[in-house]
């Protein structure tokens, strides 16, 4: 044997069993699963410890800011929805001058601090702003009002709804469109019929992403909605506010928030599983 080769079978031997790379993929992935999780069951312990403590909490601030909460959240996404959909379809499907433009300022929102989000909201909207003067002057006052809690959140998600309805519309072939258009079907009713079935996986991703957002927003809030018990105290700014009284009431907060939302998005993904897979 040729003295090369034996010292390499040594070394090879040495060195033992290589490990596998779906190890390292697995170490990799729980290393960031266990950093997302760790958190929020500490937070979780430590809000029934509270709780077991005998932290109270106003009851009537918990169920105003829950209800402002779900009912801003709602009519917001009814916003995104309605609005959003249509400009995905565009930004899928046609090519237009400034489209890049357009499809850039989506992306401002995203990137944007939440407390220059509400301080651009509140220098349009409120009564000293571009547009809030003249609204003023018609008898229309938008900031600090429920109104200005929903205009924040659609504000801070849309884009994540809009982006993943572009993707979802995207991939959708056009062929089937057109096919469908040989066959004496309108536009509306391809869409409805064929091209909105095959991207709703994407929007209802999309839809989740944006509720979630929602559901979270704080600074933009702060901002330009303020936080008044039951007009425009949501549940993020309760939160905040019940650190005055101590640590307590904002676990007591938090863990009702976590529960609420988790329960939302189980229900909202288990309804998009059996939509997607209807189709």
């Amino acid at each position: 044997m040729n003295p090369e080769t034996a010292v390499d079978q040594a070394r090879e031997q040495r060195r033992g069993v290589p490990i596998s790379p779906a190890w390292w993929l697995a170490l990799c992935g729980g290393v960031l699963f266990l950093f997302i999780l760790v958190p929020v069951v500490a937070l979780v312990y430590r809000a029934l410890e509270a709780v077991f403590a005998g932290a109270q909490v106003s009851q009537s601030a918990v169920l105003d800011a829950l209800q402002l909460s779900l009912v801003t959240t709602f009519s917001s996404m009814v916003f995104i929805a309605a609005l959003g959909t249509p400009l995905a379809y565009i930004l899928a499907r046609y090519s237009f001058p400034g489209k890049g433009i357009v499809d850039t300022v989506l992306d401002v929102p995203i990137v944007l601090p939440p407390a220059v989000a509400g301080l651009a909201l509140l220098m349009a909207f409120g009564r000293q702003g571009v547009l809030g003067g003249a609204l003023h002057a018609a008898g229309i006052d938008v900031a600090f009002t429920t109104v200005a809690v929903v205009m924040a959140q659609v504000f801070v998600a849309a884009p994540f709804y809009v982006k993943s309805a572009k993707t979802g519309f995207s991939t959708v072939n056009p062929e089937l469109e057109r096919v469908s258009y040989t066959l004496g079907v309108s536009r509306s009713s391809t869409f409805r019929r064929v091209t909105l079935p095959l991207a709703l996986p994407a929007l209802a991703g999309g839809a989740v992403m944006a509720w979630a957002r929602a559901l979270g927003e704080f600074g933009a809030t702060i901002m330009f909605a303020g936080s008044l018990q039951g007009k425009t105290q949501t549940m993020p700014l309760a939160i905040y506010a019940g650190l005055e009284s101590g640590l307590g009431p904002a676990l007591v907060l938090s863990l009702i928030l976590v529960v609420a939302s988790f329960s939302v998005l189980l229900v909202f993904k288990i309804l998009s599983g059996r939509t997607v897979g209807a189709v």
